[in-house]
């Protein structure tokens, strides 16, 4: 077992084809990669070369992005996701992903109201049920409704479903502000992802603010100005006892102009940065 294990990267970070992603994510001593559809759908062999590919790799995924927009809508509207919905966990399932995030709907169609929100949650888990998938509720910081990740626990609740859980992102933690007292709330069994990133300055004061950075100036734990917030954090979920994967959630323009063993390399340093100085793992005997 090595320090980097039970961490991964998104592919998001990085550019060019997805076989030289997956080979540049192996080399930096990465066992897992989170997925997303783009990766898929525009691979030029097609979206099964695409999973042939991941599955030659030898990394496992983490999990299969994203689902969004998906709660709180009626009519059409709604049958049209559903039908969303089932394509994007056939390719999770193809995958051989056992995790499909979604994120809070920023719709202005969608409906404010929690039970109906934790209605369609319950039927896109039952819909991922068959495929043996597990469905992570992430709170983007610019959701309409939900926002933070303590309301999107509250819907998880409402829901009531084994195979929903919450989804955990450091950045919109961090650009909403929300304290992390409410961790110790949250069931570490129904936490099904945990995606880690931080940023450059401070404030974040508006939802126009945090797209901006949280989709072209992420950097890797360690990297940005909350450093401490997020050895905080991830200390804060060692304690509830979750145990389960961290996945980098980097998108940054300038890491999509190096090339691909620098950029990797960062995230290396980042996963040991945690596994090291915040979580104080124990150095791996030598095999022999």
């Amino acid at each position: 077992m090595k320090l980097t294990d039970g961490f991964g990267m998104d592919t998001i970070t990085l550019a060019g084809p997805l076989e030289a992603k997956l080979a540049a994510i192996r080399r930096a001593g990465f066992s897992q990669v989170m997925l997303n559809a783009r990766d898929l759908v525009g691979h030029p062999q097609g979206w099964e070369a695409a999973v042939d590919a991941v599955r030659q790799s030898g990394l496992r995924p983490t999990g299969f992005q994203v689902l969004r927009d998906f709660e709180g809508l009626s009519g059409h509207l709604h049958a049209y996701k559903v039908d969303i919905a089932k394509a994007m966990l056939q390719m999770c399932a193809a995958l051989g992903s056992r995790v499909l995030l979604a994120c809070s709907s920023t719709s202005a169609h969608a409906t404010d109201a929690p039970d109906e929100l934790a209605r369609d949650l319950r039927k896109l888990a039952m819909l991922a049920l068959p495929h043996d998938i597990r469905i992570a509720y992430e709170g983007l910081s610019w959701g309409r409704v939900i926002n933070e990740y303590t309301s999107a626990w509250d819907i998880v609740e409402r829901a009531d479903c084994p195979n929903l859980g919450v989804g955990l992102d450091s950045f919109h933690i961090f650009a909403a502000k929300t304290p992390l007292d409410a961790i110790a709330d949250i069931d570490p069994a129904r936490i099904f992802l945990v995606q880690l990133s931080d940023f450059m300055w401070h404030e974040t004061p508006t939802f126009e603010d945090r797209m901006t950075t949280a989709r072209t100036f992420r950097v890797f734990p360690g990297e940005g100005v909350h450093s401490e917030q997020l050895a905080d954090l991830v200390l804060r979920l060692q304690r509830t006892g979750y145990r389960g994967d961290y996945s980098f959630e980097v998108f940054n323009d300038d890491y999509q102009q190096l090339p691909l063993p620098l950029v990797a390399e960062r995230a290396r340093r980042s996963a040991l940065w945690l596994a090291e100085d915040v979580l104080h793992l124990p150095t791996p005997l030598p095999a022999y």
